[in-house]
């Protein structure tokens, strides 16, 4: 689930009227429910993340009804329900206030630069059930529609986990990246395979560590370069692990973690990485 926004200058649009009146930007079956909760993108940017966020409610409902509750201060773009119902709660061209304090590759207004999906389930606290195939269908039938208006590059397209990796696991290590990127959405090479190797941990410093950090930062996440094998360098390699090396996610950075990082950004394009 999104969290409520903290910046000072978070205020709701006055213009509710206007906003009710946009409707749907998606061309595929939907339910327009307007969120109250936006505002315009600063600087009018122009969307280049696509995040994507478990709702971690019970219910779809609920979670509908928070992220349209004024008093909440928070909302999505998109809630996707288990049966694969699409509701649409505030337009592509606002910005949504459902990634809180995050970051990418520079960026620090993830909410300006992003649309959010979320993903009705529970979550980890409440037992994290496997993402039905209706709903993997919708988010993957979604996300080709919205990448279609936007120019969103496959690398960007993210985890809340990715650009929060500090206090977020969603949607977190069953949701089906590689589906996703088969059907052309996203970025992801094959995992390397887990070995026998004890791998890089916490407290471990050198060389060895600060290449790592690099490599994460090179890929976009909030990943300090010290050497030193922190417990915020734990949170980044968890958050990896779930997005791109689902099998084994302890935040150790054994060879199949690394070998991992270095495929995909071999993979990236030379001028992301400039």
């Amino acid at each position: 689930m999104t969290n409520t926004e903290t910046n000072t200058d978070e205020t709701l649009n006055e213009n509710e009227n206007e906003h009710e009146t946009l409707g749907l930007d998606t061309t595929l079956e939907a339910v327009w429910r307007p969120s109250p909760n936006y505002q315009p993108r600063r600087d009018n940017r122009k969307p280049n993340i696509l995040l994507l966020h478990y709702t971690a409610m019970e219910k779809p409902e609920w979670a509908i009804e928070r992220l349209c509750d004024e008093e909440t201060g928070v909302s999505c773009h998109y809630l996707v329900a288990e049966d694969g119902a699409i509701t649409q709660m505030v337009s592509e061209s606002k910005r949504a206030w459902h990634a809180g304090h995050s970051y990418w590759a520079g960026e620090t207004d993830i909410n300006s630069a992003s649309i959010g999906i979320e993903i009705a389930n529970p979550g980890h606290e409440l037992g994290y059930p496997d993402f039905p195939e209706a709903q993997m269908q919708a988010v993957e039938a979604l996300c080709k529609d919205i990448l279609s208006r936007h120019d969103i590059p496959p690398s960007h397209v993210l985890g809340h986990s990715d650009v929060a990796p500090r206090r977020k696991k969603d949607p977190g290590e069953k949701f089906d990246w590689a589906r996703l990127y088969r059907a052309g959405i996203g970025h992801w090479v094959e995992p390397e395979p887990i070995g026998d190797d004890i791998g890089l941990r916490q407290g471990d410093k050198g060389d060895e560590v600060r290449y790592l950090q690099k490599l994460l930062s090179d890929y976009g996440y909030l990943s300090g370069i010290s050497g030193r094998y922190s417990k915020e360098t734990v949170q980044v390699v968890t958050a990896f692990q779930r997005h791109f090396r689902p099998a084994r996610v302890d935040g150790v950075a054994d060879r199949s973690t690394i070998a991992t990082l270095e495929k995909l950004l071999a993979a990236l394009p030379a001028k992301q990485l400039a």
